[in-house]
């Protein structure tokens, strides 16, 4: 006689229909509000078997765990995005996307080099326009619609110092670009091999900040904050948030001892996280 199939925790939430799909199934488990047979669940890998109750205490907010992440950081940064038009480089499933349409953004352009990844209820919101299978490195803002007025950046296997002038390119004068930093992404590769993806050390942290900021300025970009992602990203990697304005011709960014200040913050809570003395 077979034994019954296990599966991972997070498939099985799908095939049973409590979560939309992994990314949901992931972000549910994440914030531990799933349940197996009572018991609070801590790894998506986990295997359970197909007699196993599984129970979701609470519906996610978004359709995928990176909406959690931009709502801390609008609200950190005290961003506004009702009535404005967006742009979502980097859509997915579309976590970002789904945060700026619960806070009211006229519109929403959702960028992905992916295709058949956004979810299902944003392809039917009119306020969406979907941009599948269109790489950032190539982006015309006449393809989007134009430039906007607050551009989001959530980009993986990439440095966002290469797609920087396109990303600025995109950001309307007086807009704003919100761009999340992944310094697993940001160090060269011979360093985050070393570390095995996941960069612990405050000094690259503070170091591919920097660098990414640097190359903000020079595409015309004024750097006003860095607030730290929470929930972390992928394997536990620190992320950040970068903000951006694009202002007229003729104005300058802030003191850099204001900026650097909140690079400084945002390495330091990442490192508290993380039980790391900076």
């Amino acid at each position: 006689m077979n034994s019954p199939r296990r599966r991972r925790l997070d498939a099985e939430l799908v095939r049973r229909g409590l979560a939309a799909s992994g990314e949901q199934a992931r972000q549910l488990i994440d914030e531990r509000a799933v349940t197996v047979n009572g018991a609070v669940a801590e790894r998506a890998a986990r295997a359970v078997l197909p007699g196993d109750a599984l129970d979701v205490l609470r519906p996610p907010r978004f359709v995928g765990r990176g909406g959690e992440k931009l709502d801390g950081a609008l609200t950190a940064l005290g961003l506004e995005v009702r009535g404005r038009r967006c742009i979502d480089v980097g859509a997915s499933t579309g976590g970002f996307t789904d945060c700026l349409l619960q806070r009211g953004a006229a519109s929403v352009a959702a960028v992905d080099v992916g295709r058949a990844q956004l979810h299902e209820r944003l392809l039917a919101t009119p306020r969406v326009r979907n941009h599948a299978g269109v790489n950032v490195r190539h982006l015309q803002p006449g393809e989007v619609g134009g430039p906007a007025d607050l551009v989001t950046v959530d980009l993986s296997f990439i440095s966002l110092r290469v797609v920087m002038a396109r990303l600025a390119a995109l950001a309307a004068a007086g807009g704003d670009l919100l761009a999340l930093v992944k310094p697993q992404f940001e160090a060269g590769r011979r360093e985050a091999a070393a570390a095995k993806g996941v960069i612990r050390s405050p000094g690259v942290w503070r170091r591919t900040l920097t660098e990414v900021i640097a190359v903000a300025e020079a595409e015309g970009l004024a750097p006003q904050a860095v607030v730290l992602a929470d929930p972390p990203g992928a394997e536990g990697n620190a992320e950040f948030f970068l903000h951006c304005t694009k202002p007229p011709a003729g104005d300058c960014a802030p003191p850099a001892s204001a900026l650097g200040g909140t690079v400084d913050a945002a390495v330091r809570a990442a490192a508290s996280l993380g039980g790391l003395v900076v």
